[in-house]
């Protein structure tokens, strides 16, 4: 077993690796990255959702509605549900 960690280095790793996925940056920065100006949320009554980016408010909400209930159909709920629960465009 040489190639096993020391007990010593185990939770400083650990908390890298917690610390990693945290970010102190606007949501904002999200989209903004994508290239696209707008996104939209859409949810099922059970199972997972869609989001989607666009550059109209009007095709990230059809996009999300096709992901929500593709995802939906996925996770055992029911895509006849689905709504666009959030909608925006920056600036």
């Amino acid at each position: 077993m040489a190639d096993r960690l020391p007990a010593r280095l185990i939770l400083p790793l650990l908390a890298l690796a917690l610390l990693a996925g945290c970010s102190s940056k606007h949501n904002t920065a999200r989209y903004a990255a994508q290239g696209s100006k707008c996104y939209a949320k859409a949810m099922p009554s059970s199972g997972e959702g869609g989001l989607a980016f666009a550059d109209s408010l009007a095709m990230a909400s059809k996009k999300s509605m096709a992901n929500c209930m593709r995802y939906a159909s996925r996770s055992g709920g029911a895509p006849r549900t689905c709504q666009v629960v959030l909608a925006k465009c920056k600036g």
